[in-house]
């Protein structure tokens, strides 16, 4: 299970690399990561396989999660075009979308409150792991 945890942080220089920093000490892998909303309070969100032990090393440096999800991770290929057909089939199937961002190895990360019909429009039985 791919899982996104959002964290809410100080827009400031070296809140990426405490975040970071602190996944990496606990032994989790960050296979994405996307922030929004600039100004002085950002969204962080970052895509983990093991949450739980993300969620430790991350209270154990004073990292406040603010939201966990699971979210639809698919492999994808990198030509021109695959971004839309991938969004068509989500919007032929009638999922809104909420969150879409693009995880290392070519790989793109859905969210919907609609995790069953998401996957069942991309054809995922068994997502691809964080």
């Amino acid at each position: 299970m791919a899982t996104d945890l959002v964290i809410e942080v100080d827009n400031e220089p070296g809140a990426l690399a405490r975040v970071a920093s602190a996944v990496s000490d606990g032994g989790v892998n960050l296979a994405a990561a996307t922030c929004t909303s600039p100004g002085e309070r950002a969204q962080l969100h970052i895509l983990v396989k093991h949450p739980e032990a993300a969620k430790h090393a991350l209270g154990t440096a004073g990292v406040t999660i603010t939201g966990e999800r699971e979210v639809v991770v698919v492999e994808a290929t990198d030509r021109p075009g695959e971004l839309a057909d991938l969004a068509r089939k989500i919007a032929e199937a009638g999922v809104d979308l909420d969150l879409v961002y693009v995880a290392t190895g070519t790989r793109i990360v859905f969210g919907s409150a609609d995790l069953d019909g998401l996957r069942a429009a991309l054809g995922v039985d068994v997502q691809v792991s964080a």
